[in-house]
């Protein structure tokens, strides 16, 4: 299976999983990463089975790049919360982006900047979402089971509320805490309960 990571507007913090599953990866030889430019020196850019994408869409050269990728791709899935819905970036879609400008010390850099951040969904087809800032290595490491298994990727399409009862932790909200799990999509295995932590 030959697989590409791409970066666009990130941090590069979902890509770190892919360096914290690196000694499964090694010892799994039906898994080539052809293209990774955080995490290997020699890349190749030719077709792959797989295509991994962090980070939002913010400029026409990254339009054109996803696009190729695309077709390069026999699957394509984003990764974080950057390409599956825009991420931090995507605060400047509520507001004036020309006030966002002033914390640069060269405003000029933002000028082929788009005003609003883009997920990779909008632009191309993803096949796949793995959501997450950054992204749950034991979810990736399910996905990439799955794809060599030629097996259904998971879908963690439901809300965080699920996961919290499966690990039989009392609500948040009972307890006088915050919690965001009925509006957060499920993946971080209600981790801040699990610690007595409100939801957040």
């Amino acid at each position: 299976m030959k697989v590409g990571i791409f970066k666009f507007s990130s941090c590069d913090g979902c890509q770190l999983s892919f360096l914290e599953l690196s000694q499964e990866l090694v010892n799994q030889k039906d898994i080539e990463i052809d293209y990774f430019l955080e995490g290997q020196s020699n890349n190749r850019y030719e077709f792959f089975d797989v295509a991994f994408v962090e980070g939002s869409i913010s400029t026409e050269d990254e339009i054109l790049r996803i696009k190729d990728i695309r077709e390069k791709s026999r699957v394509l899935i984003t990764i974080g919360a950057c390409a599956t819905s825009g991420g931090v970036q995507s605060i400047r879609n509520f507001r004036d982006f020309n006030e966002t400008k002033t914390i640069y010390k060269n405003p000029d850099v933002t000028k082929k900047t788009f005003d609003k951040a883009l997920p990779v969904s909008t632009v191309v087809k993803v096949d796949h979402e793995i959501r997450g800032c950054p992204i749950p290595t034991y979810i990736l490491k399910e996905c990439l089971i799955a794809l060599l298994l030629k097996k259904s990727v998971p879908d963690y399409n439901y809300s965080v509320c699920l996961e919290c009862k499966r690990k039989g932790n009392v609500c948040q909200l009972i307890l006088g805490r915050p919690c965001l799990g009925p509006i957060t999509m499920a993946g971080c295995n209600a981790i801040c309960p699990s610690v007595n932590r409100g939801c957040y």
